[in-house]
């Protein structure tokens, strides 16, 4: 989380600061967990044009994937 060090010598969050305290403290819901993994540029672009025509951004997309896989291949 960044920090800007205001001139009265206080510490003041930026605006991703807030923001990243918003989404990881909401109550009633389970915490999220920030994920990183690699992928080719070429195949990233080739999902993001998969996405786009769905109306969906790149995380709400893979998060969706992630889904309907799992719904997919569950052993129920």
């Amino acid at each position: 989380m960044a920090l800007k060090k205001s001139l009265e010598g206080q510490m003041q969050e930026s605006l991703s600061g807030k923001k990243a305290k918003e989404v990881f403290s909401q109550t009633g819901k389970e915490k999220k967990v920030l994920t990183t993994f690699s992928i080719e540029p070429s195949f990233k672009a080739e999902l993001e044009e998969l996405f786009a025509d769905l109306g969906l951004s790149w995380s709400a997309g893979v998060r969706f994937a992630l889904k309907d896989f799992s719904k997919r291949y569950s052993n129920d």
